[in-house]
């Protein structure tokens, strides 16, 4: 009986949106992380890209209609009317 290949660290690039969002097949998902058991790299790019996105993900949670009270009124006023110049 032959085994699968293993996957390439650039392979495990590729597949790694997939890995974190669980929509690997059984079988790429086995061969992902057994290239995880014997690649610190991949490991630390892993945790790096999982951090990264939640992180962005965290940044869309902010209700931006409240702006926080130790923000001066004039520096918001100033921003608001720079952004409708730009448009």
């Amino acid at each position: 009986m032959s085994s699968k290949p293993s996957l390439t660290c650039r392979q495990m690039a590729d597949f790694l949106m997939d890995y974190v969002n669980d929509e690997l097949e059984s079988s790429v998902r086995s061969r992902f992380e057994v290239h995880l058991h014997r690649c610190p790299n991949c490991v630390r790019y892993l945790e790096t890209y999982t951090a990264t996105t939640r992180l962005c993900r965290s940044a869309f949670l902010v209700d931006e209609t409240e702006v926080p009270r130790e923000i001066p009124e004039d520096l918001v006023n100033a921003i608001l009317d720079a952004l409708r110049r730009q448009e």
